[in-house]
């Protein structure tokens, strides 16, 4: 298939040069996503269907049969050999049981190693004296060592993760999902499957994974390809409103309020604030005839545009246009024939442009927040009501700046300018947008993510119990009414199949404390894993339990408190062990990686080494948040977890 597409003739195809350089580009696309990938193959598994789908049973039919892989292959003929998963004739293989096997009579399962067919496994959905059994290649594919980026899961996704993937692509899907249960695997799958599904549409449209930082995108960004999808774009939150350098920092309190949901208002009131009503008329002089708007018309036609409440940098555009109109207007009635043009003439001639920019000035919205943050009495006009005097003085900075390039803008910050920008003009809307790790959003960001999907979908991802921001979310009802998807469908996943049963039980404890309600995640496993906590008394022992991990097959991940890092990476260089960044790819060489706590949410390891787990809880603003976060560390080990501490454990573990 490569072949026939890198031997195209295109030389007398293409109609101008633009066309030719259009299509050559698709056919390099086309060529990259035909490329070989030697650790993956190309079909994983197998239905024999009992009838031709689509044939009348009653006819009898002959059955017929389809390999079933990461993405449709052909012959030369052009006859398929390979059916794409997200094919409809492909649900069965992940929805067809004892119980509805769905005119299967066959389900054939491969097992590969390095890209080597080395076993397959049969289930004869349709034998009635056949006992239904749990798949030993299903388990060991999902128990199997991680090395490298994260895995698809492709060959391994489960009746209820199908179901999620294959959703439309209409309505909005959340997602909740503890430790791993898959909810990123199924939110990238079931991006894949929207682009099978609706290529045309989300091609004008387009796609973005939002993720909650580099590492982590890092991480997940070979999924997609291993499917044959390179036109999703990725980025963070802080990305997607990068219109000033963020240089400064909130602390948690100021965050929080800047973080609000009523800053939207607040920013909404600043903006308003600039239209100012006419107290006199306009007066057009065009040749020897003079037109006069009177200010009582004028007023009517700023206050239908504000009771629009349309976007304020659009109404400032329309504004000249109303005013040129009512002239025009007055022009027909003394008998002239005005067009188009003389009306476009009208609103640019210089009293339309000065009335227009006493009455409604254009606004910068960086201006705009920075005044906000730094003069307590616009602040105050605008926030009351709103937010009360602590609240404000949270926010304001302590000393003044002179420009919006000398500000130590925040993350936060950046938000608000975004929310602002938005109110001068809208922001453009995407197809689906998938966001991942979302219980960390605050209010503003949510309506961030959510101003980039309005004529879109969206699909959220994300743990309740993983939420390690003090402004995390409290509920998923609330945060999809802040992305302004409150219709969206919330779907659990309990089932965990990257956790061993030891480990999720134990990080379990904390549940209670941090997501009262919220059901416990089932390993699904049968290896229980490898599971210890261990006292120490020096960096040295933290290192030699490393050093005792790396014997095993697989990566390795040493988890410990941002403060603690500098230490560890003294004792590590001291050791000659060298080790990786988090999200960074492991190889057969290196294998073992150092991971601040702030940064381990998404990722995992076939082993860790959780460093001082008070430590980590200390290292956060509050005590609920410090223990979300021990909760995420907990839980980043796919075959076993060694706890080291010579502090006392938080009583929440005893």
């Amino acid at each position: 298939m490569r072949e026939d597409v890198e031997n195209l003739d295109i030389s007398d195809v293409a109609a101008n040069w633009v066309n030719a350089q259009i299509l050559a580009r698709q056919i390099d696309e086309r060529i990259k996503s035909l490329a070989d990938l030697s650790h993956t193959p190309l079909f994983f598994g197998r239905l024999d269907y009992l009838h031709a789908p689509g044939a009348d049973k009653a006819e009898g039919a002959e059955g017929e049969r389809f390999y079933i892989g990461r993405r449709h292959v052909h012959d030369a003929e052009g006859d398929p050999m390979v059916i794409d998963w997200r094919a409809p004739v492909s649900q069965p293989f992940y929805r067809a049981s004892k119980k509805d096997p769905m005119d299967v009579g066959l389900r054939r399962r491969f097992g590969y190693t390095g890209g080597d067919l080395t076993a397959y496994e049969d289930e004869h959905l349709s034998d009635p004296s056949e006992a239904a059994a749990t798949s030993k290649l299903l388990q060991q594919e999902i128990e199997r060592p991680r090395v490298g980026p994260m895995r698809d899961i492709v060959a391994t996704i489960q009746p209820e993760q199908d179901e999620i993937v294959r959703s439309g692509l209409a309505g909005s899907v959340c997602v909740q999902g503890g430790p791993g249960t898959g909810k990123t695997a199924v939110g990238l799958h079931r991006v894949a499957y929207l682009l099978y599904a609706h290529r045309e549409r989300l091609a004008r449209t387009g796609t973005l994974v939002i993720g909650p930082n580099k590492s982590f995108l890092h991480y997940i960004e070979q999924v997609l390809p291993a499917l044959g999808e390179l036109e999703v774009k990725q980025a963070t939150v802080d990305d997607l409103v990068a219109h000033v350098e963020v240089r400064g920092t909130d602390d948690a309190t100021a965050a929080v309020v800047k973080g609000d949901a009523r800053m939207a208002e607040v920013l909404r009131r600043a903006v308003r604030s600039h239209v100012t009503l006419p107290t006199e008329g306009v007066v057009v002089v065009r040749g020897s005839r003079r037109w006069r708007v009177p200010t009582y018309e004028l007023e009517t036609i700023v206050q239908e545009l504000l009771d629009r409440d349309i976007r304020y940098g659009a109404a400032h555009e329309a504004l000249p246009q109303r005013i040129a109109h009512a002239v025009l207007v007055q022009m027909e009635r003394s008998g002239e024939a005005p067009d188009d043009r003389v009306q476009d003439a009208v609103a640019r001639n210089t009293a339309v442009k000065a009335a227009v920019k006493a009455i409604w000035p254009p606004v910068d919205p960086a201006k705009l927040v920075l005044r906000l943050l730094t003069d307590a009495d616009f602040l105050a006009v605008h926030a009351e009501g709103l937010l009360d005097e602590d609240e404000q003085k949270k926010i304001l900075w302590a000393k003044p700046v002179r420009s919006v390039k000398s500000a130590k803008w925040s993350a936060a910050d950046a938000v608000l300018i975004d929310e602002a920008t938005d109110l001068v003009r809208r922001t453009h809307s995407l197809g689906h947008v998938v966001l991942d790790e979302a219980q960390d959003l605050s209010p503003m960001q949510y309506r961030a993510v959510g101003r980039r999907c309005t004529t879109g979908s969206a699909t959220v991802l994300g743990d309740l119990a993983q939420g390690t921001t003090p402004w995390a979310t409290r509920s998923w009802d609330e945060a999809l009414a802040h992305l302004g998807k409150g219709e969206a469908v919330i779907e659990e996943l309990t089932a965990g199949f990257r956790v061993p049963t030891d480990v999720i039980t134990y990080a379990s404890r904390l549940l209670p404390h941090i997501a009262p309600g919220l059901t416990p995640v089932a390993s699904v496993r049968e290896n229980p894993g490898f599971f210890e906590v261990r006292p120490t008394t020096a960096d040295e022992q933290v290192i030699g339990a490393c050093e005792e991990l790396l014997r095993n097959e697989g990566s390795i991940g040493l988890i410990a408190a941002d403060a603690r890092i500098p230490a560890l990476t003294e004792a590590l260089t001291t050791a000659g062990l060298t080790y990786l960044g988090p999200g960074e790819e492991t190889t057969a060489q290196t294998r073992l990686a150092l991971v601040p706590a702030s940064l381990a949410k998404g990722l995992e390891y076939d082993y860790v080494v959780l460093d001082e787990p008070q430590a980590v809880v200390d290292g956060e603003p509050d005590e609920r948040t410090g223990l979300r976060r021990l909760y995420v560390a907990l839980t980043r080990a796919v075959s076993g977890l060694l706890v080291t501490h010579a502090a006392p454990l938080p009583q929440q573990l005893a």
